[in-house]
């Protein structure tokens, strides 16, 4: 089994950067995590008002489970909390080796 990241960069509007940190850090990662599909999780900033978020799975099949059962409803607790102001973009990465 190979270790999946899931990781979301996300471009936050100025007047929006606080809150957005607030509940990304109080909020939305602790709910991803007690999902149980994921092992950890870690919120980079890259500039102003961009972040990337890497949720790490033990494999493919967890995040598919994530997928089929949780990212929905937290997918639209997210809008409800920032309906505008905020671009996201997600990926997948299949880690071949860590060191």
């Amino acid at each position: 089994m190979t270790m999946t990241v899931y990781e979301i960069t996300t471009s936050v509007r100025h007047e929006l950067i606080k809150k957005y940190e607030r509940y990304m850090l109080e909020n939305h990662i602790p709910d991803l995590i007690a999902t149980g599909y994921f092992e950890s999780a870690e919120l980079s900033k890259i500039s102003k008002g961009k972040y990337r978020v890497r949720y790490s799975t033990k494999d493919r099949t967890a995040l598919e489970n994530y997928f089929e059962s949780d990212a929905e409803r937290l997918r639209e607790d997210f809008t409800a909390h920032f309906p505008e102001g905020i671009g996201v973009s997600r990926k997948i990465l299949e880690v071949l080796r860590s060191w």
